[in-house]
């Protein structure tokens, strides 16, 4: 996370947590370095925003660490504002690949940005202005403006899925590889991070359902080790656990990545699976090139919530599986809005 400062402008006084790091013990500097880490996608993000920040303050002349309130301010108002169109002939030149971005932030990601903010005064030796009352009123009414409800990924039926899954190619590596991540995808309410980070020794098969150690995850930053049980299915073409098996049939090792890229092969013959994990982006595009463009590899976990309370399954059934810690976070990733289809008023016996 220091790395990210080269982002920032330089701060020459007062005692940092980088120079702290350097006369540590080496001890007490890897436990240091280890409590201002965060997840992976998390620091991605933080150097992308903080990236942004700098940029803001360049542009108008703000000091970015240690930053003021109006500072501040100003960066989540321009973040929650609307951009103007870039001129076609002039403004800074677009990178390849990138869309230029006219709409408000989410609000959720502008609190992300401020939290990245915050990672970089840390690191900086500086807390975070004292007088935040201004700063709290404007995201209130940024929240109020834009409201507080995040955009969420799609869900998927069941049946849905079985669709798609019938579409698949079986007789391909990439065929067999993306039955089973999608079905455990499904079946483990997994995020995309845990998909990439899986190894096959975190895999251990039993008599009643398969169960995945995960010694560290979004929620889980301090290495407790946790289950996922992921059960057999009737249907060996929808089964999950019989869907895996065969996938590391074909893999041929009993350590390393699980869900790995496969190169081309020639024509008429199964490709032989590398040793190089997905990545997330990859995994997102897997999900959108099976299901559809309307999904993410966010689908997945959303979708398992809110099948499982369809059915009747209780919080704690559901946080057993998905590892969230509060019923508040159950709540936000069912998609039961639909006002006809689901709707007690619909059962009242008229």
């Amino acid at each position: 996370m220091s790395k990210y400062l080269g982002k920032v402008p330089a701060v020459t006084t007062g005692s940092t947590v980088a120079a702290n790091l350097t006369r540590a013990s080496s001890k007490v500097a890897g436990f240091l370095e280890t409590g201002l880490q965060g997840a992976a996608n998390t620091e991605r993000a933080y150097k992308s925003d903080l990236n942004t920040y700098a940029e803001f303050c360049a542009l108008h002349g703000f000091t970015a660490v240690p930053a003021d309130v109006t500072t501040l301010t100003e960066y989540v108002a321009h973040l929650a504002s609307e951009k103007p169109t870039p001129d076609a002939g002039g403004g800074r030149e677009k990178k390849k690949g990138q869309q230029p971005l006219t709409g408000p932030h989410a609000l959720a990601t502008i609190r992300r940005h401020l939290a990245a903010i915050r990672k970089a005064h840390q690191l900086s030796g500086h807390p975070m202005p004292a007088t935040v009352d201004a700063l709290n009123i404007v995201m209130e009414g940024i929240a109020r403006t834009l409201g507080k409800r995040q955009d969420q990924a799609l869900a998927f039926t069941v049946e849905e899925l079985k669709q798609a899954i019938r579409g698949i190619d079986l007789e391909t590596t990439a065929g067999l590889r993306d039955r089973a991540l999608l079905l455990v995808g499904f079946a483990g309410a997994f995020r995309r991070s845990e998909l990439v980070d899986l190894n096959i020794e975190q895999l251990e098969f039993t008599e009643r359902a398969l169960l995945v150690h995960l010694a560290k995850s979004k929620t889980n930053q301090y290495g407790a080790v946790e289950d996922k049980a992921i059960f057999y299915a009737p249907n060996a073409d929808f089964c999950p656990v019989r869907c895996l098996r065969a996938w590391l049939n074909l893999l041929g090792r009993t350590t390393g990545p699980l869900f790995v890229k496969i190169p081309r092969a020639t024509p008429g013959q199964m490709a032989a699976p590398s040793d190089k994990r997905l990545s997330d982006i990859s995994i997102n595009k897997l999900v959108q090139k099976r299901l559809g463009p309307a999904y993410s590899a966010h689908s997945l976990r959303v979708s398992f919530v809110t099948v499982a309370v369809l059915n009747g399954q209780s919080h704690k059934a559901i946080k057993n599986q998905t590892k969230q810690k509060t019923d508040a976070m159950i709540e936000r990733y069912t998609q039961l809005n639909n006002v006809v289809s689901y709707n007690a008023a619909q059962a009242l016996g008229l």
